[in-house]
């Protein structure tokens, strides 16, 4: 019995020295109240990344911009040059040669017809809708079940269009949606944590390029307000604005 016990205290003194060293190794320090060049801020991303997982990069950026308002509202695309680290199921509803030409872009299902009344039914399992302008007349009676959803095809982010081949590779490698939500802010996956510096720093400031060109109209005062990056269960890391 005594030999029991002293075995069992002799672990917990191994659990004492162990959890402060791993803590210690775990622990990174940001400040909230500075704005970070942008390769500071990805040294921080990454010390702090300690998911089993390889985490998304997510930048936030917080425009003024009043959603509400119609000539106020941002959506559009940026192409990342190093994509997003997530592979992307690509549908595409067109008409006779324009299905060949998806194919061999790298679609994953192309149709017609057949295709819209399977979407009619309630099949969903893709992530983006790409169709060509003549067969949006007939699409447009399921806006009800794909506008919720996000999917419905839309000339704004180039997935109403003729031009299948270089949309659909384009949607396969590296381009992206991106829209204020309503409380003005965009936020998006722009990478993963395993990336290099270097490729997450290029996707980063493609997508903020991309957003400061996507400037409404009505935008009045500053536009870009703040900018934060993060990874999927790291802390907030504010970003000086000009990116340097």
């Amino acid at each position: 019995m005594a030999t029991e016990e002293k075995k069992k205290e002799a672990k917990k003194e191994v659990k004492k020295e162990k959890t402060p060293k791993a803590e210690k190794k775990s622990a990174v320090v940001v400040d909230r109240m500075k704005a970070y060049s942008l390769s500071e801020a990805i040294d921080l991303l990454k010390a702090a990344a300690r998911a089993k997982f390889d985490e998304s990069v997510e930048l936030h950026i917080r425009l003024g911009v009043d959603v509400k308002q119609s000539d106020q509202q941002v959506r559009a695309t940026a192409l990342l040059p190093h994509g997003t680290g997530k592979s992307k199921r690509v549908v595409v509803i067109a008409k006779g040669e324009k299905l060949k030409e998806a194919l061999q872009a790298g679609a994953d299902f192309v149709g017609e017809a057949d295709l819209i009344e399977k979407l009619a039914k309630g099949w969903t399992d893709f992530d983006i809708l790409v169709a060509t302008p003549d067969v949006m007349k007939d699409l447009a009676k399921l806006g009800k079940v794909l506008g919720p959803k996000g999917l419905m095809p839309n000339p704004k982010t180039g997935t109403v269009t003729f031009d299948l081949a270089r949309t659909v590779k384009e949607l396969k490698t590296g381009r992206i949606e991106f829209r204020a939500d309503a409380t003005g802010i965009v936020h998006t996956a722009v990478g993963k944590v395993s990336f290099d510096k270097q490729k997450i720093a290029e996707n980063v400031k493609a997508l903020y390029d991309a957003v400061v060109s996507a400037k409404p109209s009505g935008a009045k005062g500053s536009y870009i307000l703040s900018v934060s990056i993060s990874s999927t269960m790291g802390p907030g890391i504010r970003l000086a604005t000009n990116l340097n």
